[in-house]
């Protein structure tokens, strides 16, 4: 007969929480906007297949697809924390020029705005960490990707 495991119980909360430690770390689009928990409305389709851009973007748009007229504006917030700051959001593409997004109050937030000058595709992109980093504590490399695309379209 074979001897029994002394410690049963202490080898089932390792396996439970190196899956749990697993299960956290990775890639993970939109969702936590670090406040509230409102819902965008669904966007009105283009025949481009887009919806047409809101005057504000936030984390919960993560994903879609929008389109702006030349001449319109659009501004951005990412609301983070100094534990799980946002990068600074990035603009691949072309149509859309950066303007003055303001002043960014709280530590870890992004913010931008843009005027679409010219017909084009933009893909606006940021991330941050999905576990804060603290010393001596345990945490994961898992980021948190925001990214939308914005079709530029003659007016």
């Amino acid at each position: 007969m074979r001897p029994m495991n002394p410690h049963p119980v202490h080898a089932l909360a390792a396996l439970a929480a190196l899956t749990l430690l697993l299960a956290g770390c990775g890639t993970q689009g939109g969702g936590d906007a670090g406040g509230g928990t409102t819902v965008s409305p669904s966007p009105t389709k283009h025949p481009q297949g887009c919806g047409t851009a809101p005057a504000k973007l936030d984390a919960a748009d993560a994903g879609r697809t929008y389109c702006l007229a030349t001449g319109g504006e659009l501004r951005l917030s990412l609301d983070g924390t100094a534990a799980r700051p946002w990068t600074p959001v990035k603009a691949d593409g072309n149509g859309l020029e950066a303007t003055n997004s303001g002043i960014v109050l709280q530590a870890g937030d992004a913010s931008a705005a843009f005027r679409a000058v010219s017909a084009g595709t933009v893909r606006l992109t940021s991330s941050r960490p999905l576990c804060a980093t603290e010393p001596h504590r345990m945490s994961c490399k898992g980021l948190q990707e925001w990214t939308v695309t914005v079709r530029v379209t003659k007016s």
